[in-house]
């Protein structure tokens, strides 16, 4: 019953044009990211990640004041809140992907690390897809469905690539360069939770999904 009153009111749409600058900011910096893990300008891209990340900041808190000060918003207010928050987990996990890179001076990169890269702009750009379509959800309701899907098939491939990374670090540096296979490590660690970050999203929007259907 509440349902079905909430979608006779009119409603706050603005956090629409919200996530979407949100998510055109993570596109950007997944993009740098697989730049920057091919070796190519390592420190502009590292700095345009940080600057989005910075902008995606300041958009999730606009996003939280939002939810204050709006009487009627387009779906429940948690699932606004715990979506725009996902989607910043993700920039922010780039962040520290970065953070790692600067701090070991790194500028080159296995090439199983560039896969991940890839894989992380294919989650970027699905989750970009799906935010505009969340504002009719049932409209939309079977390529949201397929995004979820899709952004969860990334994640298990970018799981493959993990595993398989940490596997030739072993072979090439557990026993002798144990800091190129910690620093390794840590950056195949930080882009696998780039990807579980996307998964997350994706499970948020399955969730409006089913609750606004």
């Amino acid at each position: 019953m509440l349902g079905w009153f909430r979608k006779m009111l009119p409603r706050e749409d603005k956090f629409f044009d919200l996530f979407e600058r949100h998510s055109h900011a993570v596109v950007g910096a997944a993009e740098a990211l697989q730049q920057l893990l091919a070796g190519k300008d390592v420190d502009r891209n590292a700095d345009e990640i940080v600057r989005l990340e910075k902008e995606a900041d300041l958009i999730t808190a606009e996003v939280m004041l939002a939810v204050r000060r709006s009487f009627i918003t387009p779906f429940d207010r948690s699932d606004i809140q715990d979506l725009i928050q996902s989607m910043d987990d993700a920039i922010d996990m780039m962040h520290k992907t970065v953070k790692t890179v600067r701090r070991f001076e790194q500028t080159e990169f296995d090439p199983l690390m560039q896969e991940m890269g890839v894989a992380v702009v294919e989650a970027a750009r699905l989750v970009a897809e799906a935010v505009p379509l969340l504002n009719k959800v049932g409209q939309n309701v079977h390529r949201l469905s397929e995004i979820a899907e899709e952004v969860v098939k990334v994640e298990e491939r970018s799981d493959d690539l993990y595993e398989r990374g940490l596997r030739d670090l072993y072979r090439r540096h557990a026993k002798g360069d144990a800091l190129a296979y910690f620093v390794g490590s840590e950056l195949y660690n930080q882009l696998e939770k780039v990807v579980d970050r996307f998964e997350d999203v994706a499970s948020e929007i399955s969730g409006i999904v089913i609750e606004n259907v």
